[in-house]
């Protein structure tokens, strides 16, 4: 079963440049550290996929064991996982998720304000 599980995500990450994994959807979410991560994703302009753990507890359980963290929020760019609200919101403020996305060739709003 779990390897089931781990096709997915690892499927899910591959098609997608971001993926956030969450509680709720960007639309609607439904935990307050997966709302601050979708407001900073949003701030930069970036497309990503929303994938809402609460929907499938395989999914909830089988991405804290794929990434070895045991919360949600996760977001991953282009395949590697980046971390969780806390992480992400540090980075934003740093410069550093910016840098990141550079690197990785993810196209984002440049003048988004931390």
């Amino acid at each position: 079963m779990e390897n089931v599980i781990f096709d997915q995500i690892k499927k899910d990450i591959a098609a997608n440049d971001v993926v956030l994994y969450m509680k709720g959807t960007a639309v609607f979410p439904q935990c307050g550290f997966s709302a601050a991560v979708v407001q900073i994703l949003t701030q930069l302009g970036l497309t990503f996929k929303d994938i809402n753990v609460l929907e499938d507890s395989t999914i909830r359980q089988g991405i804290k064991d794929f990434a070895n963290w045991p919360t949600i929020p996760q977001l991953y760019v282009k395949g590697e996982f980046v971390g969780g609200c806390d992480i992400i919101r540090e980075m934003y403020e740093t410069g550093e998720l910016q840098d990141l996305l550079k690197e990785k060739g993810v196209t984002f709003r440049e003048g988004a304000a931390a």
